[in-house]
């Protein structure tokens, strides 16, 4: 199951569970759309994975397994992205 994480790597921006503009890739690491796109050129610069859209949980399911709160937020992914 997903994390769900709540926010962006990069930026920090608050991403709620219910948001269709986060990205993640294969290993859950999230990002907001600007920053994927403009900052990371779709690309993890942790893994150089693709980031697709993260699925929106539904929230039946949601209210039983919560997103995670657990913040990552490391600014020096826009130097390893070479931004």
């Amino acid at each position: 199951m997903l994390e769900l994480r709540p926010n962006c790597e990069c930026c920090d921006r608050d991403l709620p569970p219910t948001t269709r503009e986060a990205l993640i890739c294969t290993f859950e690491c999230t990002f907001c759309a600007d920053c994927a796109e403009a900052v990371l050129g779709g690309i993890c610069p942790n893994c150089g994975g693709e980031l697709v859209r993260r699925p929106v949980r539904p929230p039946g399911p949601l209210a039983r397994n919560p997103a995670s709160t657990v913040r990552v937020f490391n600014p020096a992914c826009r130097e390893r992205a070479g931004a």
